[in-house]
């Protein structure tokens, strides 16, 4: 991670309290070596990647929960091989008491692995409800999508948060994480300007060497011009070094309206690990971190 974490201003640090991380099935031990520097009650999503077994998911988000933290395992609609195997998991998740929040995505898969063509047919299943959960999360594309137009975009998640309404579920979006907030804050106002009204944790990327942020920037589109990057704080010719997102929440804090943005929180992806996002949340936020 960078060598040194700048003090967020006051505007910037203010918008830390209640931020969310991410972690994969495989990433207990860093959440165990983690977790004394996570603020207890933190949001913490467990991500539905292919070459992890349901088993190892549930096991992650029970251990999530046992350190005092909120689970939100990822549901992923297109790679859901039956209606069975989704009942199978959120049955273990209860039993694990890790139920009561999930992240509903799409996926990646251009063709359905079974019954659930989107994230919208999952919410429409009944299913959530049947086994305890409360809260869904669903996906924003600040900077779009690179398989789906804008106008699908906006209208399924219109359509998303109509179904969470009409259940009784609450909604929270979760965006895609992004090097530029102008996308984001006009995102964000549209978005309320449609009259969506859910409260949005913005993606933010943590600190994580260059070259694996480009990676990541590449495999989802998000934007890395030369200008986006220099603003960043990356550098497109010297990728062995580091950044942190200390600019990006910098900025985003300048141009936060909370009136024209409505509540928004803040989503770390864990690029550069659990720990390292972690540890740069706490100094950023001013606190002293042991080397």
């Amino acid at each position: 991670m960078p060598t040194s974490t700048p003090t967020g201003s006051p505007a910037a640090v203010q918008m830390l309290p209640g931020f969310s991380l991410e972690m994969t099935g495989r990433d207990v031990p860093a959440l165990q070596e983690a977790g004394p520097g996570i603020p207890p009650g933190t949001r913490i999503n467990v991500t539905f990647l292919a070459h992890e077994d349901p088993a190892l998911r549930v096991a992650a988000a029970r251990a999530v929960r046992e350190h005092g933290f909120v689970p939100v395992p990822h549901v992923s609609a297109r790679r859901l091989r039956s209606r069975d195997e989704l009942d199978a998991f959120l049955v273990h998740l209860a039993e694990a008491g890790a139920a009561e929040q999930v992240l509903v995505v799409g996926g990646d898969p251009g063709t359905p692995q079974g019954p659930y063509e989107d994230a919208l047919a999952v919410i429409r299943s009944g299913a959530l409800q049947r086994h305890g959960v409360r809260g869904v999360g669903i996906g924003g594309y600040p900077e779009g999508h690179p398989a789906v137009d804008d106008d699908v975009l906006w209208s399924a998640l219109a359509a998303k948060t109509a179904a969470l309404r009409e259940q009784g579920l609450e909604a929270t979006v979760i965006t895609q994480f992004g090097f530029d907030t102008a996308p984001v804050l006009s995102w964000l106002a549209e978005a309320r300007r449609r009259g969506i009204d859910a409260p949005v944790r913005i993606g933010v990327p943590g600190p994580a060497g260059v070259r694996r942020l480009l990676g990541h920037a590449r495999r989802f589109g998000v934007a890395t011009s030369a200008g986006i990057a220099q603003k960043y704080g990356l550098s497109l010719t010297h990728l062995l070094g580091t950044a942190g997102p200390d600019r990006f929440l910098h900025d985003l804090a300048a141009g936060y309206d909370a009136e024209a943005h409505g509540p928004v929180r803040l989503h770390f992806y864990t690029f550069g690990g659990l720990g390292a996002t972690a540890c740069w949340v706490r100094q950023f936020g001013g606190e002293r971190v042991a080397p």
